[in-house]
């Protein structure tokens, strides 16, 4: 087999380095300029390819070299996630975005009423599980250098992998550390990481291809060769004997669906540098068609592996190491610049991720403590802990690295810490959609979630390497703590038949969502985290401006020289601007100055440093619901005057339309008469008739918006008398009479004999009769029209009803005729009018204590009906004996 120098495969890995800072400067200038790279979909899906390690570069190979398709669960479950993206991710990005959230252990902590105790819990149990990841990155690049070159990677006075790390730190502090704000985007670092999505995607594309049509003749060919050999078969295609294990497939689905959520470079990539929600939609199907496309070859080179190096072969190294005995140097390079792009991408922004929780949630508490910090400007002593803190970091990882040695798969390193991080979705997942979550429930189930995957996962695995006491890691595994059969750590309280990861993930999610739904419903949440619930859960509802759950009182001097001690003096005052004369500051400035803190030093410690400036008076839940009401009146106050002025501005426009179109036909005829003056007398009065029509016209909706007016602001007259409602009725069906006979239709009355006295103005009630009778008359066909109006009297009062046989109102217009312009009928059969009649009309007979509505549609025309009351008549004083009586009573 042959190999590569070894300056020449550092030198490909640095000038491979040195393109990404090219690369990240690119986007950081372009950015500066105005001219965003990371403001597009496709660049925002491509950095979600940082999924895609150094395991699925070396370890995904090795798996299915191992078990056939086993290693496509890791694959399917991102694919299955994304399904729910829209509901999902895209609210945990409306969270962060809203609040300034900076990592996945600060929205925890702040669901939770910001709290400093679940932030540090959360830190360190992504801490613990991404230190054994960084080294699996660096394992799998110097294990790729040794296959290349020859030799080890270490040496008395050179170690190639520890300068990787130093080169990765140098970057992630260059294009990750360079403001506090983390919440400002990475434009650079995006960029990169989406670069090294495609070059991976490309450099394992292209061994896959010659592994399939260089080694062999095709993916036919390939695998008509495994099934010849009973061995790989055997290996690929799983004993056949042996069921499936159902219970191990849909473990790795969940893990895998889960930790592309939760793992702190994912949180990072899909959530803090998101720009847009609508780039969520693309990602939706164009990752899980990245992660199709880039796990496509992973069989065919499993296979080939082991067809041309043997079933013995190392199979992670498939991938470097069947180029090399092809005598394909230049080809093996390529793919350890790809497993080197995937390595990379993964440190990079793992160790942003996780600087930025361990300086906010670990670090700062203690400095915020020390007096001798007291006053001072912070923002580049935090830098400075950020940057310590990624070196430590990748040296942590270096230096588990070189004792771990080959102790660990890459596979097994990953489940790991995928079952590490899933602790998280309890608390996470529970707190975005239940209001009843508390930080009390949320800190039970996740410390008892990691301590029994620590004791179900990670100690059987540290024992199994032999780093456990010797004798006493054996002991620990086959006889239990204490010796209990019961506290076995791989068939914990008897459970057994299920494999280790299964194992540990059904005890520690299991006792993680028990303790979490148990605790948060045995005590009830506090006044801040019922707020933090309804800022969380409703945050599609209502406007974040609405929502400022904090009461007490600060100097707004104070709250922006706190501020500026972590952004800048003058970041501080541009951003906290009060309204002059204000020493106070309100509730929305206070949330304000939170909120930038938060973006720079986390939700919890931001809580903190607004809580030692102001004098805060505690929050109950009770203060927490009746601020909600009053942000809810105040929201339904502001849609009414919105609903109110939208209203004016319809009238206005409704009103000038109806008042131009006869004052334009008015000046359109005088113009012309008084420009010819020879005009002949018969057209000039057909002209003067039109004018006086249309005068008339424009008076009646003067006086119908004027009627309007008035009876709408209770200024209207009313001449209330006895009124015989039947003689009403033939009063005004003689005033249309003479209209209805040109129009040739029938009108035809149904009334009593005898109708008791109402009491309303007669005036007002023939108005509302007039305009019923004229509309249906506008209404009938030309040809055999009909009118009825029926009177009816009962107990409660009097209903007329006025029914006609034209072609009716149309099912979208029944909820709309009774409002002010609005006109019902077929609009080809609409004639002109105002659309005042009928809200004046409904408006009077209210006024009478009397209701008027549209009959539902029988397919006969349209029915109006309005019912009135009778007159409520007092009951007569007594007199005489009977008021004696009465007087006696009493």
């Amino acid at each position: 087999m042959s190999t590569l120098p070894p300056t020449l495969v550092l030198g490909a890995s640095l000038a491979y380095l040195l393109a990404l800072f090219g690369v990240a400067y690119w986007a950081d200038r372009r950015a500066a300029a105005g001219r965003s790279v990371i403001g597009n979909a496709w660049v925002y899906t491509l950095s979600l390819g940082v999924y895609c390690t150094a395991w699925t570069y070396f370890g995904s190979v090795g798996r299915a070299a191992q078990g056939g398709v086993w290693f496509l669960p890791i694959y399917l479950g991102p694919t299955l996630a994304m399904t729910l993206a829209w509901l999902v991710l895209r609210k945990m990005v409306r969270i962060a975005r809203q609040y300034r959230i900076t990592s996945i252990a600060d929205f925890i902590a702040s669901r939770y009423g910001k709290s400093r105790m679940l932030a540090g819990a959360v830190t360190l149990i992504a801490l613990i599980g991404v230190v054994p990841y960084v080294a699996l990155q660096l394992k799998a690049v110097a294990s790729g250098y040794a296959l290349l070159t020859g030799q080890p990677p270490g040496g008395a006075h050179f170690d190639g992998t520890l300068l990787v790390a130093l080169v990765l730190a140098g970057f992630t502090i260059a294009f990750g550390t360079r403001h506090l704000d983390t919440t400002e985007r990475h434009e650079g670092l995006v960029a990169a990481i989406a670069a090294e999505s495609v070059v991976k995607l490309l450099a394992f594309l292209a061994v896959g291809a010659f592994v399939t049509w260089g080694l062999f003749g095709g993916v036919g060919d390939l695998f008509q060769r495994v099934t010849a050999d009973p061995a790989i078969a055997r290996m690929l295609q799983g004993d056949p004997a042996r069921p499936f294990a159902f219970d191990q497939w849909f473990t790795l689905l969940l893990l895998a669906g889960l930790s592309v959520l939760l793992l702190p470079r994912q949180f990072q990539v899909m959530v803090v540098e998101n720009v847009d929600e609508g780039h969520i939609r693309r990602a939706a199907w164009a990752f899980p068609a990245y992660l199709l496309l880039i796990n496509l070859f992973v069989l065919p080179i499993a296979a080939g592996g082991l067809l041309h190096l043997g079933v013995g072969a190392h199979a992670e190294s498939f991938v470097l190491s069947l180029p090399l005995a092809a005598g394909l140097p230049w080809l093996a390079l390529a793919a350890f610049i790809g497993g080197l792009s995937a390595a990379t991408g993964m440190v990079i922004v793992e160790a942003i991720a996780v600087s930025t929780m361990v300086c906010n949630d670990l670090v700062l508490p203690g400095l915020l403590h020390s007096r001798r910090l007291a006053g001072r400007d912070l923002s580049r002593l935090l830098l400075a802990v950020r940057r310590g803190v990624i070196v430590a970091l990748l040296l942590l990882g270096w230096f588990y690295f070189r004792i771990a040695g080959e102790a660990y798969a890459l596979v097994s390193i990953g489940l790991i810490s995928f079952a590490a991080v899933a602790q998280f979705a309890p608390a996470l997942l529970g707190g975005m959609y239940w209001k009843g979550g508390t930080r009390a429930g949320a800190l039970a189930g996740l410390g008892a979630g990691a301590a029994l995957w620590a004791y179900t996962l990670m100690l059987p695995s540290i024992a199994k390497s032999g780093w456990l006491f010797g004798t006493w890691g054996d002991d620990f595994l086959r006889q239990g703590l204490f010796g209990s059969a019961l506290l076995r750590p791989e068939a914990l309280l008897g459970l057994a038949g299920l494999d280790n990861l299964t194992h540990a993930l059904f005890w520690s999610l299991a006792v993680n969502v028990a303790l979490y739904v148990g605790v948060s419903l045995w005590r009830p949440p506090s006044g801040r985290e019922a707020a933090q619930a309804l800022l969380f859960v409703d945050v599609f509802e209502r406007n974040p401006r609405e929502r400022v759950f904090w009461r007490g009182r600060v100097q707004v001097a104070d709250l922006v020289a706190l501020v500026g001690r972590f952004l800048g003096p003058a970041r501080a005052a541009a951003a906290l601007q009060a309204p002059p004369g204000a020493e106070l500051a309100d509730p929305q400035l206070v949330h304000r100055a939170e909120t930038l803190l938060a973006g720079a030093i986390g939700s919890a410690s931001a809580r903190v440093m607004v809580a030692s400036v102001a004098e805060e008076e505690r929050l109950e839940v009770a203060d927490v619901m009746r601020i909600v009401e009053e942000a809810s009146e105040l929201r339904q106050l502001n849609e009414q005057l919105k609903s109110l002025d939208q209203l004016k501005d319809d009238f206005m426009s409704s009103v000038t339309h109806e008042l131009r179109t006869p004052l334009t036909s008015i000046r359109a005829l005088a113009e012309l008469m008084v420009e010819d003056a020879d005009m002949p007398a018969p057209q000039r009065q057909q002209f003067l008739a039109i004018v006086v029509g249309e005068t008339e016209r424009l008076s009646r909706l003067v006086n119908q918006v004027l009627d309007m007016a008035k009876i709408e602001a209770g200024h209207a007259e009313w001449r209330n008398a006895d009124v015989d409602l039947a003689v009403l009725i033939r009063q005004a069906a003689q005033t249309v009479q003479e209209m209805l006979r040109e129009r040739g239709a029938e009108l035809v009355l149904d009334l009593p004999d005898h109708v008791p006295l109402l009491r309303a103005d007669p005036d007002r009630l023939t108005q509302v009769l007039l305009n019923l009778l004229s509309n249906a008359g506008k209404f009938v066909p030309r040809e055999g029209g009909r009118i009825g109006v029926r009177l009816r009297c009962d107990a409660a009062g009097a209903a007329v009803e006025v029914q006609d046989n034209g072609p009716g109102v149309p099912a979208a217009q029944r909820a709309l005729i009774f409002e002010k312009f609005r006109q019902g009928g077929p609009a080809s059969q609409r004639p002109q009018g105002t659309g005042l009649g009928l809200p004046i009309s409904r408006q009077i007979v209210e006024h009478f204590g009397g209701r008027m509505e549209l009959r539902p549609d029988t397919g006969q025309g349209a029915c109006f009906v309005f019912t009135l009351p009778w007159p409520v008549i007092p009951e007569p004083a007594p007199t005489g004996a009977a008021a004696a009586n009465a007087g006696d009573k009493t």
